[in-house]
């Protein structure tokens, strides 16, 4: 029985993974061959980027000023606070702003996208839509990923910048850190790979995000039930994908 449940969880683990790969395709090949998306794209990069503007600053804040507090007094120990300012600035660029904002996109935007395309699915509009000659993939999908994609990276941007200002802010009160020396400090250890491979990331994390609940948005049976299980199964794969993809492209971009 345990041989059997776990052989049925790895053949749909790759079924599904391969149901993803065409859906992938078919998003490539639709934003370079199909029709213009742009009023779809700007609609959606209100509803899914604009929208996620508060949510990301108040964790960029906070994480910001926890991360400093710790950094702040362990150098201080060691005699070091004049690194505080580089150190948080390679933590928040490289790892912390990029990776929290896609946790927290995640949370909200990929739940919207997989809940409406599930509702949708379950009512059957996007069967009408396929009845009218609509592409539901070019119609539903492409809009959202090319939105998210533009989006995170500037979103990732604006916390990265909000995280190191409020690391400064508690340096300063916290640890009579002088101004001066925690950026200098992080212009001498940040590198231009530190900061566009931040941005990097976010790009990467918004195609992930909006090809993951898509998919699972599409994948909806069942009525409002299997819309709320495919909503919450595509937030934990969207997370899954994002801490992978998040380490291997650190490996890729800061360590080779």
């Amino acid at each position: 029985m345990v041989f059997n449940y776990i052989g049925k969880k790895v053949i749909r683990f790759f079924v599904d993974w391969g149901k993803v790969t065409v859906l992938s395709v078919k998003v490539v090949v639709k934003i370079f061959r199909g029709r213009s998306h742009t009023r779809e794209t700007i609609n959606q990069m209100v509803t899914l980027g604009i929208d996620s503007l508060g949510i990301t600053v108040v964790t960029a804040i906070f994480t910001g000023m926890a991360f400093s507090v710790q950094v702040v007094r362990e150098f201080i120990k060691f005699g070091a606070a004049d690194m505080v300012g580089g150190v948080v600035g390679l933590a928040i660029w490289r790892e912390l702003g990029p990776l929290l904002t896609g946790v927290v996109v995640c949370g909200r935007v990929g739940a919207a996208i997989s809940a409406e395309l599930g509702t949708m699915k379950v009512k059957e509009q996007i069967e009408a839509l396929e009845s009218m000659a609509q592409d539901s993939v070019d119609f539903l999908v492409v809009p959202r990923v090319l939105a998210c994609a533009f989006m995170m990276p500037l979103l990732v941007g604006l916390a990265d910048i909000v995280g190191f200002l409020s690391g400064l802010l508690v340096a300063v009160l916290s640890g009579n850190i002088n101004p001066y020396s925690y950026f200098d400090s992080a212009e001498s250890m940040l590198r231009a790979i530190d900061i566009w491979g931040g941005l990097l990331k976010g790009i990467v994390f918004g195609i992930v995000i909006a090809l993951l609940s898509s998919y699972m948005g599409l994948k909806a049976t069942g009525g409002a039930k299997g819309v709320g299980e495919m909503t919450t199964k595509g937030v934990v794969v969207s997370l899954f994908a994002i801490f992978i993809i998040n380490y291997l492209l650190s490996i890729m971009l800061f360590q080779i």
